[in-house]
């Protein structure tokens, strides 16, 4: 597959989320904004990947993210974004969703495990209740030390290395 023809809207992702529970296979979903893609996402999207056999990743919008991070944001547009997420060996689908937070996606693919990165408190993650009803659960992966959008962001204004 193309990787380009891993980013799907949402229709098409409820239709393969629906084919793979059928398949008796474990979905995985993460979701974030993704601004500036770094090693943190690249090891957090692996991890999640080996918790199951697919690995679905939800991108906010550009909208979205403008309303969750501010005016200035987000540095690179939605569609590059699920691109380069999209080429990622690791990922298997890709969608782009305006909500600002992915409980709508959530409740429709149904995911066995349910991501997000150690910023996250496990009873704080938006769609937990959904995925855990249905047999799930979820996975809070150890952040990369000194890899984040804002502190790579910080660093580059400031002109610091690292």
């Amino acid at each position: 597959m193309r990787y380009r023809e891993k980013i799907v809207a949402f229709d098409a992702l409820v239709a393969i989320a629906r084919r793979s529970h059928e398949a008796g296979k474990r979905l995985v979903f993460t979701n974030g904004c993704f601004d500036l893609l770094h090693i943190g996402h690249v090891r957090s999207l692996e991890t999640a990947r080996a918790a199951g056999d697919l690995l679905v990743v939800g991108v906010n919008s550009d909208a979205s993210v403008s309303r969750l991070k501010g005016p200035t944001r987000p540095l690179v547009p939605e569609d590059a974004r699920a691109e380069v997420l999209a080429a990622l060996e690791s990922v298997s689908h890709v969608t782009i969703f305006d909500d600002d937070t992915p409980a709508r996606l959530i409740s429709a693919l149904e995911p066995d495990v349910l991501v997000k990165g150690g910023d996250w408190a496990a009873e704080d993650v938006v769609g937990r209740d959904v995925v855990e009803h249905t047999g799930g659960r979820v996975l809070i992966v150890p952040l990369t030390e000194g890899f984040s959008t804002t502190e790579l962001l910080e660093r580059a204004r400031s002109g610091s290395k690292h």
